[in-house]
């Protein structure tokens, strides 16, 4: 009787719990929802990433891809970090659309400042913990500072991200119009501090104005597993932002989970 009830119970689990789902890469785009970003800025942002979900040459990237899909999910950082939208599965425009439209409409959950470290290690939680397995795995990380407030620091939390075999690209935020934001070093210390892991990069929003097509440009790179410097931004995404690789490293474990 009891195989037979164990069975039962099997056989009544969700497909889902059984069965990982497959992507092409596993994202966490990490936002910076810390004090120097207000509402506007903050809705800003959403918006930004939502319209990059939905513009084609992202959908192209997504849909030329071996595995013609992606898993994202959005979380938003400062003093505490905040799952926006959980992961979906990209494999089109119905599935980019859905993902948008979860993203605009939720209410700031993270305040404070900023906790980098934490960051990290929430993203690479979010990974470790999903239902999803990959081929690649990569973090998103942007914002408009280098301070770490408190939680764990900088280095320690991305050495155990570099560890687990997931990659950290960035996307320094400059505020020209502020110089209490980012200092005049921001891109340096994100070469420095925030980037690493296979094919790591680093993609430049430069002002407000440009922050949607730097979005855009740095998925349709994070998708198809290249760097500024091994692909052609120009000829796919229009003018290039200031960008950065990390110095060369073995390419990515297709076995890494």
């Amino acid at each position: 009787m009891l195989p037979r009830l164990l069975l039962l119970l099997i056989l009544a689990l969700p497909a889902q719990a059984q069965t990982p789902r497959e992507a092409g890469l596993e994202l966490v785009l990490l936002a910076d929802a810390s004090g120097s970003i207000d509402s506007a800025e903050l809705a800003f942002q959403r918006q930004g990433y939502a319209d990059a979900l939905n513009d084609p040459q992202v959908l192209g990237a997504i849909q030329s891809s071996l595995y013609g899909n992606i898993a994202v999910t959005y979380v938003e950082w400062a003093s505490n970090t905040a799952q926006v939208v959980d992961w979906m599965m990209i494999d089109g425009p119905e599935s980019a659309q859905a993902f948008a439209d979860a993203l605009v409409g939720p209410p700031r959950q993270a305040y404070g400042s900023n906790a980098i470290g934490n960051a990290l290690l929430d993203g690479l939680r979010l990974i470790e913990r999903n239902d999803i397995t990959a081929p690649r795995a990569v973090i998103d990380f942007s914002g408009d500072s280098i301070r770490n407030s408190s939680g764990p620091g900088i280095a320690d939390a991305r050495a155990q991200v570099l560890a687990a075999g997931v990659t950290i690209n960035a996307l320094p935020i400059l505020r020209p119009e502020d110089g209490r934001r980012a200092g005049l070093n921001l891109e340096a210390e994100y070469q420095e501090r925030i980037i690493g892991g296979p094919g790591a990069f680093m993609v430049t929003a430069e002002s407000r104005e440009s922050f949607a097509a730097t979005v855009r440009r740095k998925l349709v790179l994070e998708i198809a597993g290249m760097t500024p410097d091994t692909f052609d931004l120009a000829a796919c995404c229009g003018p290039t932002p200031r960008a950065a690789s990390a110095p060369s490293r073995p390419a990515a474990d297709p076995a890494r989970r």
